[in-house]
């Protein structure tokens, strides 16, 4: 029996959960698959929210031949294979599952096909196409984000399922609490109805209660049996940051060990250090963002195996220093102001003036240069005079951060309460 993501998978738009703003009525996306001109595309979003679907869908549609490639299995000769075929029958379109997971020549090899019309591409990616898609097929393509869906949508999902399929038909089920069927999957609508299906299966009692109890206990005992399409990656992952985040070298280097030996992508592992480096670290330790810049360009160039001691080298030393969020919360505190406040008029003392006409309104003018004065500092305002005074970024308490709280403290003496 096919598992219950598979057999509920929507054959149509209108079946589709989530997404509303790309499948929805007069959405850009519906537009295209209904007037059967689609672009080629990366579709870009966690695992379960429907790229796939979206993807079948399509294939459904268009009266076109349609054809899929799994990145994990094919190669560049498979991808020439489908272009040969797609070029003798003048169009094609051809569906790249987690297209990430290709390097640049397998990448490079569908450019011609997409660039001279013979194939549509259709690619699926769990990473940011930024990084993981060759800027030259991306230029040549759409992107569209999907979203992770909410406790409405998976809560849409559960009842669509009870409602459809024959097999939970049978069933008296009784949906008491759904609290840990969500948190499991995590917006994920496959893992969310196989981990569903399992946990019916499983509870031998006329009506079949749901309990979050019930859940997690099933869950427990049989995650091996549901996360069988390696959804508990997200969990290691969650688990290496979150141990490097609390000073743990050794729990972080176990997690480590546990993605590399499940054949995690190195420049995944290493992407999330850089990114740790500048949220959980920072000032506190500005080498940080350093050295886990230089470990991606190291492991980049020089891939698995060596790259686990590249790895190992950085993780352990990210663990070891002293943290801070100060620049993850200063930059929240000030796109909240501008979302709060919007485009506020930038003081004219510190706006440009490049010409004549803008001088005489007052660009500029009065603007004092720092480095004309003491220790090259001045006072003056240069935030907006609605918010001034404002203060986004407080120093961690750190012996980096301190530092320079006590030098921001000298120039600016209690205007900023530092």
């Amino acid at each position: 029996m096919q598992p219950l993501a598979e057999r509920l998978r929507p054959a149509t738009l209108d079946e589709l959960v989530g997404q509303e703003h790309l499948t929805g009525k007069d959405s850009i996306l519906r537009k295209a698959i209904e007037q059967g001109r689609i672009p080629s595309m990366i579709l870009w979003g966690p695992p379960g929210v429907g790229k796939t679907t979206i993807a079948n869908i399509i294939a459904h549609t268009l009266n076109v031949p349609f054809y899929t490639l799994s990145a994990i299995s094919a190669g560049v000769k498979e991808v020439r294979e489908v272009i040969e075929i797609a070029r003798k029958q003048s169009h094609a379109v051809l569906f790249i599952d987690e297209i990430h997971r290709f390097n640049k020549s397998q990448q490079d090899a569908l450019l011609g096909a997409v660039e001279k019309g013979i194939i549509t591409l259709i690619g699926a990616t769990t990473e940011n196409p930024s990084f993981e898609v060759n800027a030259a097929v991306l230029s040549r393509s759409q992107v569209y984000v999907l979203k992770p869906l909410g406790p409405e949508q998976l809560m849409q999902l559960l009842h669509q399922a009870m409602e459809r399929d024959k097999w939970l038909q049978s069933k008296n089920i009784e949906l008491k609490e759904t609290t840990a069927l969500f948190n499991i999957s995590g917006g994920d609508a496959r893992k969310l109805l196989n981990l569903f299906e399992l946990v019916v299966g499983t509870i031998q009692t006329d009506p079949v209660v749901i309990t979050d109890k019930a859940v997690m206990e099933i869950a427990q005992q049989r995650v091996a049996i549901y996360d069988k399409s390696g959804e508990q990656h997200y969990d290691i992952i969650s688990a290496f940051i979150k141990s490097i985040r609390g000073s743990d070298p050794n729990a972080a280097v176990y997690y480590l060990a546990r993605m590399i030996d499940g054949g995690e992508d190195v420049k995944f592992i290493a992407r999330r250090l850089v990114i740790l480096a500048s949220e959980d670290i920072g000032n506190a330790n500005p080498n940080a963002l350093l050295l886990a810049t230089n470990c991606f360009q190291a492991v980049t160039m020089i891939g698995y195996p060596e790259s686990r001691i590249i790895l190992s080298q950085c993780v352990t030393y990210l663990a070891s220093s002293p943290k801070s969020n100060a620049s993850y919360m200063a930059i929240n505190a000030a796109q909240s102001m501008v979302a709060k406040t919007g485009d506020l008029p930038v003081p004219m003392h510190i706006r440009n003036a490049p010409t004549k006409m803008m001088k005489e309104m007052g660009y500029s003018k009065g603007y004092a240069y720092a480095h004309d004065y003491d220790n090259n500092f001045v006072t003056q305002e240069f935030l907006p005079e609605a918010i001034a005074g404002t203060k986004f970024y407080d120093p961690g308490k750190n012996a980096r951060e301190d530092e320079l709280r006590r030098y921001l403290k000298q120039l600016w003496k209690d205007k900023y309460n530092y």
